[in-house]
């Protein structure tokens, strides 16, 4: 009699882990594991599509690289000859304890089982059917919640042809609204430069008045304190004359002297005090009124993610980056200055130090951050395949690492023509156009890091406050296949 243990090892090696049935033109893996070559396809080409993260081995989960499948002739051949002993991959041909035939089902342990596991104590009170009949019974029930589960498909497709066919409607509405915002406040800058213009102009004719009149005050004030310096030096003279000589022209003397007291000029005519005050009181009108909506402003106009609206220009927190060569992987060619990346084809070969990415295609700036904001900017240019960010200082340099926050990395990616930022899962970005030139902000005191537009200072993507934790943080950077990316200047 035949041992279903052998049986079962011979069929664990000849069928399929994802489809369960005969191998079809074997596969094999580099950890040592055999696929369909249509079914491990299949698989790798919706991985893409889903844009997950890379395909790992259905089987002990170690990543699949690119071009690694070889056919397994062999297994090949020997599955062949087994299709024709007409043993069926997946099913247990003959009890393990009994050797006997398993064509009976037990529903109440929902196992098969032979004529002797029927009468035993552990199944002799179960309901017991013919397999054929129970697969019937069970095949029904299948076939009710295949109904069920394809309409519910269909609805989902429904909403998803809807969803796409709405997109480009609430893109073109997104779109018309940056086009009259930008208007409005091209228009309410005219007004605030011409009130600006009109107001200093006032305000100068105004200091000129002023100035005028100050001048001609002082020249008034300087004439009589000379008057009154030469009298007193006259009447002192006269003072140590003889009587004869002092007596001389006394009463043309006393009628100098007794001239009325000078006149002090105002400091400024009520008129000129007048227009100062309706000046100020023009300018309080203005200012006051956008004062106001400008407090408004953080509560209004802020965002979910917490970042107020207003990205931070460049040049407020600028940093100078260069590319770090001890972490770069050796498929990537750094310039000399540190500027540019770009991917080749074949591996250089480097020293293998613990800095460097042997696995990811990625290299870190050289700046590290671990208070206040700072910014750069990267050129992508038309590339296909490239993403930009920041990571921790101890993220993983060897073997395969998660390209997102819990594996250490924040950053937004284009890839396959679609712009999505590093969430899990991936968060789509609705652009209407894809960026040439990125701006990456990042602010180490709340913990936040922010993506920008740097062509028309749009936003793309931020990740809230406290996503990246309180420790060093350096620049990022992931170069797909073909592509170059440059740090601007």
């Amino acid at each position: 009699m035949a041992s279903a243990t052998p049986v079962r090892e011979i069929q664990e090696e000849t069928y399929c882990p994802i489809c369960l049935d005969y191998l079809t033109d074997p596969v094999i893996t580099e950890c040592g594991h055999n696929f369909c070559r249509g079914c491990i396809t299949q698989r790798c080409e919706t991985w893409t599509e889903l844009g997950s993260d890379p395909l790992c081995c259905p089987s002990c989960r170690v990543q699949i690289r690119k071009g690694s499948l070889r056919n397994n002739y062999e297994l090949g051949n020997r599955v062949e000859k087994i299709k024709q002993l007409d043993f069926k991959p997946g099913k247990e041909t003959l009890c393990e304890r009994h050797g006997k035939a398993l064509d009976l089902f037990c529903e109440e342990d929902g196992e098969a089982v032979c004529v002797v596991c029927e009468r035993s104590p552990q199944h002799r009170s179960h309901t017991v059917l013919l397999m054929d009949d129970d697969a019937e019974k069970y095949k029904e029930k299948i076939q009710a919640h295949l109904k069920t589960l394809r309409e519910e498909r269909e609805k989902l497709l429904g909403s998803k042809v809807t969803r796409e066919e709405k997109s480009p409607k609430y893109l073109k509405q997104i779109e018309k609204k940056r086009q009259q915002i930008v208007a409005d406040f091209q228009q309410l800058h005219q007004f605030l430069e011409e009130q600006e213009e009109l107001l200093l102009a006032q305000l100068e004719k105004l200091e000129e008045e002023i100035t005028k009149i100050q001048n001609e005050n002082i020249t008034k004030v300087s004439e009589e304190i000379s008057r009154l310096s030469e009298l007193i030096s006259e009447l002192e003279g006269k003072c140590q004359k003889p009587a004869s000589e002092f007596l001389q022209d006394i009463r043309s003397t006393l009628s100098r002297c007794e001239k009325g007291k000078f006149q002090q000029p105002e400091e400024i005519s009520p008129e000129l005090e007048k227009r100062l005050s309706d000046l100020s009181q023009k300018t309080l009108a203005l200012m006051e009124p956008l004062r106001k909506f400008k407090d408004t402003l953080p509560s209004a106009l802020e965002r979910k993610s917490g970042e107020p609206l207003g990205a931070p220009r460049l040049g407020e927190f600028a940093v100078n980056v260069t590319l770090d060569p001890d972490t770069a992987h050796p498929i990537l060619v750094l310039s000399e200055d540190g500027k540019c990346v770009r991917r080749r084809d074949k591996r250089q070969r480097l020293p293998d130090n613990p800095e460097r990415f042997d696995t990811v295609f990625c290299v870190l700036g050289c700046e590290g951050f671990t208070s206040g904001r700072h910014c750069w900017e990267v050129e992508v240019g038309d590339e296909e395949f490239w993403a930009v960010g920041v990571a921790r200082e101890s993220v993983g340099r060897k073997g395969w690492i998660s390209p997102s926050p819990k594996g250490g990395i924040w950053a937004v990616e284009q890839c396959w023509g679609r712009l999505q930022a590093f969430t899990s899962p991936r968060t789509r970005l609705p652009l209407s156009r894809a960026s040439s030139r990125i701006r990456v902000c990042l602010d180490c005191d709340r913990g936040q890091v922010t993506f920008i537009d740097a062509g028309d200072e749009a936003p793309i993507f931020t990740f809230p406050p406290g996503s990246v934790p309180g420790e060093r943080i350096r620049p990022w950077f992931w170069v797909g296949r073909g592509s170059r990316l440059s740090l601007c200047p």
